[in-house]
């Protein structure tokens, strides 16, 4: 990940980097640590249908801030097609209250950020079971789009393969990482979308 850091308003400040990273929630230090309980990106201009994400835990973060359902995660994943704050697919490492790779789509036509969706407009799609994430270790989240079908990857080996409905197919966006609850140290690998015009550093 590049180093980026944003403002701490609510709504959120964001701010890019030379990079191209957006980061909208959170903030990441130049050596690509993030300790913030709630931890947005994106990176204009990328190609929204694939990215990996290379990381390592360093355990949960200081304090523990409940999603905005209430319930209480810790999770770090990879956001697909992220048109804005409340249309995207996300594919992501549970770690607590259970350990599950989830992959699920957020559709909410017309909203653009937290503020109009909150949370709502999730659909699972899949949750596999898969080891926790232990502090310390050293791991690849893989995810990609191709035609219909979404794949995701961890560590190398498949653990989900399955079609996408039209509502998830529609979505045009980049690619980037959510975490909640969880110290982490990575880096987000993307590819470029070509002609893809990059949009303003606003996703929540």
């Amino acid at each position: 990940l590049a180093a980026c850091a944003s403002g701490r308003a609510d709504p959120p400040a964001p701010s890019a980097t030379a990079a191209g990273l957006c980061v909208t929630r959170g903030a990441i230090a130049a050596d690509g640590a993030v300790d913030d309980p709630v931890f947005r990106a994106v990176a204009p201009g990328s190609d929204g249908d694939r990215a990996e994400l290379a990381f390592t835990v360093r355990g949960p973060t200081a304090t523990t801030v409940a999603l905005a359902s209430g319930a209480q995660r810790r999770q770090l994943g990879l956001k697909l097609r992220a048109a804005d704050g409340c249309n995207l697919i996300y594919v992501m490492w549970r770690s607590a209250p259970t350990a599950a790779l989830v992959v699920s789509v957020k559709a909410n036509p017309g909203d653009r950020t937290h503020a109009d969706c909150g949370a709502r407009g999730y659909r699972e799609v899949a949750s596999r079971p898969v080891p926790a994430l232990r502090s310390g270790a050293a791991h690849t989240l893989r995810a990609a789009i191709e035609g219909t079908t979404l794949i995701a990857w961890i560590d190398g080996a498949e653990i989900w393969r399955g079609p996408l409905d039209e509502r998830a197919l529609a979505l045009r966006g980049p690619a980037g990482v959510r975490s909640d609850n969880l110290a982490w140290t990575g880096r987000l690998r993307t590819e470029p979308s070509i002609g893809a015009v990059a949009a303003p550093c606003e996703h929540a």
